[in-house]
């Protein structure tokens, strides 16, 4: 959301396979591709199936575009490179809209809202973070934003704060948190695994993946501080990316999005799986 994550575009000069969907036409055929391993956004099952939100959601937009989807996973580390040389046509992902990205891919319409915040052990002293509940615009309002950071600057010196590789998250706390000890992880899963052990004070990520982490851990974890969008962390939106040519394509997962917020479905759909609406309402 996935936003959340920031790749390093190095993929702008890569050649583009040919047969891929015609800026001219809608392919009868859509290859997308998702993380698996980002609850309860998408994850892996047990038996090897992909589920979760954004699984429901792809085919959902599939249906209304009256094509036929094959959803397949993707380490995020490769996703957008996967998207330009034509492995798959699209990716849901919990992807944010940033300027770098948006060099390399096109993206839809948001499909959903997703700041970014902080989750901890509830038996660190990181629990009691400052400004909790209150939400940050880095762009919008950056004295307020910048007065929040430099309070929880002080305060998260020297901690350990796991983020996950190529993450948005990753580039903000670079940015704005210089004095503690930052950590990647190369999934989500995997840093939520370091913070039930102790082996770090402080996640920072999406906060619509939290709810999964603090269920499954039974309420050992927990939010903490404010919640942050905008600037290096995007417009705190997900949404489709496709490549910059398949025009006929975004317009048709435009359309799609507009039609399940439109109806309420994708309200439905996010109350199921996040317990709040994070739908767009225009």
């Amino acid at each position: 959301m996935l936003n959340r994550r920031l790749l390093i575009i190095a993929t702008a000069t890569l050649p583009l396979l040919a047969g891929t969907a015609s800026s001219q036409s809608l392919p009868d055929h859509v290859t997308i591709a998702t993380e698996g391993a980002y609850a309860p956004w998408n994850y892996t099952n047990a038996d090897g199936t992909l589920a979760g939100y954004e699984i429901d959601l792809a085919k959902l937009l599939c249906e209304r575009m009256k094509v036929k989807c094959d959803i397949v996973p993707q380490e995020w580390s490769g996703i957008i490179p996967g998207l330009t040389v034509g492995k798959y046509d699209a990716i849901l992902a919990s992807m944010g809209v940033t300027e770098e990205r948006k060099k390399v891919v096109a993206f839809s319409k948001p499909y959903a809202k997703a700041p970014n915040g902080f989750l901890t052990s509830s038996e660190n002293p990181m629990k009691d973070l400052p400004d909790a509940g209150k939400s940050f615009d880095l762009a919008k309002d950056p004295k307020d934003a910048e007065a929040a950071l430099g309070v929880l600057k002080s305060k998260l010196s020297g901690k350990v704060v796991g983020v996950q590789t190529g993450s948005t998250a990753a580039t903000f706390v670079a940015q704005y948190m210089k004095g503690a000890d930052i950590r990647e992880y190369p999934s989500f899963e995997q840093l939520s695994l370091e913070l039930n052990a102790g082996r770090i004070d402080l996640a920072v990520a999406n906060v619509t993946a939290f709810k999964a982490a603090i269920d499954q851990s039974k309420g050992s974890l927990v939010f903490t501080g404010p919640t942050f969008s905008g600037g290096v962390l995007g417009l705190g939106t997900t949404n489709v990316a496709l490549r910059q040519r398949d025009e006929a394509l975004k317009k048709a997962f435009d359309d799609a999005i507009t039609s399940i917020d439109k109806d309420g479905t994708n309200k439905v759909l996010t109350e199921k799986w996040f317990g709040v609406d994070i739908s767009i309402h225009e």
